[in-house]
C-alpha cells in the first residue's frame, strides 16, 4: 500500500512539475532570431574642401615641402563656370569647379593634382619667373603622380568668349599679350627676362599698355 501512495504522490510532482514548465514557457516573451546585419556598402570618397585640403598637404608632406603643405589650402568657388581650377601662388590657395562632381572622384583628384603642381612649381623656383605651364610645373605634375598631363581641361564644362580688351607690349622685342582684366602689378615680358636676366625681373621688359596701334615697319 505504501508503494501505492510513493508512485501516486510521484506521479502528482511529475504532473505539477510539467504544468509550471508549461505555464513558465507562456509567460515568456518569443524568442527572436537574430540575424548577421548585412555589410555596410562602401563609403563614398570624401570630396569635401576639408578632405581635398588634406590630400593636399599629405601630398606636399610626402615630397619634403613641409612649409608649403602648412599654408596650402583648398576651396570649392561655385562662380566658376568654364574653368575646373584655379591656383594662387601667393596665396598657397586652389579653388575648384564644384561641376567637377559630375565627372567622379578621379576627376577631382586630377584636377587637384594639376593645380597643386603649379603651387609647388612656384614654391621651388622661389622669387623666380616662370611659364604657367613650363618645364618646371611639368617637373611638379610628375612629382604627384601626373603623367603627360595637359595644360587645359577637356571637359564639357560651359565656354564663353571674353573678350579681351587690354593691351600691352614689350618695349623690347615688341610681343603683345591681350588681356581680359589689366595687370594690377608689375609685369615684364618673361622671353626677355629670360634671354637677358635668367628669369629676374628687369623693369625695362615691364609691359607697356598700347593705347595706339604700332607703327608700320618701313
Amino acid at each position: 500500500m505504501s508503494a501505492l501512495f510513493s508512485l501516486i504522490d510521484s506521479m502528482q510532482l511529475d504532473f505539477f512539475g510539467k504544468l509550471a514548465t508549461c505555464v513558465r514557457q507562456a509567460l515568456e516573451p518569443p524568442k527572436i532570431e537574430r540575424r548577421a546585419a548585412a555589410p555596410a556598402p562602401p563609403a563614398a570618397p570624401d570630396n569635401s574642401s576639408v578632405a581635398l585640403q588634406k590630400t593636399a598637404r599629405d601630398l606636399l608632406r610626402s615630397l619634403a615641402c613641409h612649409d608649403l603643405a602648412s599654408r596650402v589650402a583648398v576651396r570649392w568657388n561655385p562662380r566658376m563656370r568654364s574653368t575646373a581650377g584655379t591656383a594662387y601662388p601667393g596665396k598657397a590657395l586652389i579653388t575648384l569647379n564644384p561641376r567637377l562632381h559630375e565627372f567622379g572622384a578621379d576627376e577631382i583628384d586630377r584636377t587637384l593634382r594639376h593645380e597643386l603642381a603649379h603651387l609647388l612649381a612656384h614654391h621651388r623656383v622661389g622669387r623666380r619667373r616662370i611659364a604657367p605651364h613650363g618645364a618646371e610645373w611639368q617637373q611638379a605634375c610628375r612629382d604627384l603622380g601626373l603623367t603627360d598631363e595637359k595644360r587645359c581641361h577637356d571637359l564639357p564644362l560651359p565656354r564663353r568668349k571674353v573678350a579681351r580688351r587690354f593691351v600691352y607690349r614689350c618695349p623690347n622685342c615688341a610681343v603683345e599679350l591681350h588681356r581680359v582684366r589689366p595687370f594690377r602689378r608689375k609685369s615684364a615680358c618673361l622671353e626677355c627676362c629670360r634671354r637677358f636676366r635668367g628669369g629676374q625681373y628687369d623693369e625695362k621688359f615691364r609691359f607697356v599698355k598700347v593705347t595706339a596701334p604700332p607703327p608700320t615697319p618701313k
